[in-house]
Order: structure tokens, then C-alpha cells, then sequence
């Protein structure tokens, strides 16, 4: 397979468990958020369980921290959903669901495309970006690397 495409992670801590009423209003609001998601241009995939989204996924052994995982065509399609689609408006309400996070929250990398990464890789990016900055293995929006240069070979 040729070609490349970008993963994303990004990670957080609710602020009260999944069914307290704090958090009833992003509940609410999460099938609306992922249904924009789907049918954004460049939208590729993103991380799922049987009930369409991935806040029962329990990554860690904390189950208040979410992890949604998403693979794009590129940097500019994912920064539309984020910050021009509706997407933007729910989320500017996330400070009464979400604890303030110490560290990278959000990482971004370039994967061959077709491939689908997994939380361990995501929490691996973050890991890197945390520790070294960004570099063409973990990187943000502010700081995007370009997609590598090299073609993978078919097979």
C-alpha cells in the first residue's frame, strides 16, 4: 500500500463518572459530535466499540479518562472538524466536563495508510511528545510535520 494518512489521539479526564448528571449533557451531545466526525471531508476512521463511540473502551485503569483515536487524509481536514465545524462550538463547553490535563493531551502522527492505530500506539505519541517535543513522530497542530517523503512498498 502507498500512501500516508494522519492519526490523532486525544485524551481526557471526566470530571464525574459516565451517568452522573454533570456529564448527561456530553453524553447527550457525543453521537451528534461523532456523526459530524463521519462526515467530515478527509474523515478516514476512528476508534469505535459496538455502541458507535469509544467512551466504554476502558483504556487505563482510570475509567473516567476517554480516548478517541481518529485517522484523517490529512492535517488541514482534521484541523476543519476541530476548529471550523460544529465540533468547535460543543467542545468550548469542556471545561465543565473535563479535568485541566498536565502534558499533551492531543497528538498527531503520520501512519501508512490503511492502518488503524491502537491506544497503546496513541498513548505512545503522546508519550514521545511529551517527552522529546514535536518532532515527525508526535507532533500538534501548531508544530505539524509534513507527511514522510518515502513510499511503502505494496504488500
Amino acid at each position: 500500500m502507498t500512501g500516508w494518512q494522519l492519526a490523532q489521539i486525544n485524551i481526557a479526564t471526566m470530571v464525574a463518572p459516565k451517568g452522573d448528571a454533570v456529564m448527561a449533557d456530553f453524553y447527550a451531545q457525543l453521537d451528534a459530535i461523532n456523526a459530524i466526525a463521519d462526515a467530515s471531508p478527509g474523515f478516514v476512521w476512528r476508534l469505535q466499540d459496538d455502541s458507535g463511540n469509544a467512551s466504554d473502551l476502558q483504556t487505563t485503569p482510570d475509567p473516567r479518562l476517554l480516548v478517541n483515536i481518529s485517522v484523517w487524509q490529512d492535517v488541514e481536514s482534521l484541523s476543519a472538524f476541530v476548529y471550523r465545524s460544529d465540533h468547535s462550538g460543543i467542545m468550548r463547553q469542556r471545561r465543565q466536563w473535563f479535568v485541566p490535563f498536565q502534558g499533551s493531551f492531543q497528538a498527531l502522527w503520520w501512519v501508512p495508510a490503511g492502518h488503524r492505530p491502537d491506544a497503546v500506539e496513541g498513548f505512545g505519541r503522546l508519550w514521545l511528545l511529551d517527552r522529546y517535543g514535536p518532532s515527525p513522530q508526535a507532533f500538534g497542530f501548531k508544530s505539524a510535520f509534513p507527511a514522510p517523503v518515502r513510499e511503502l512498498a505494496d504488500g
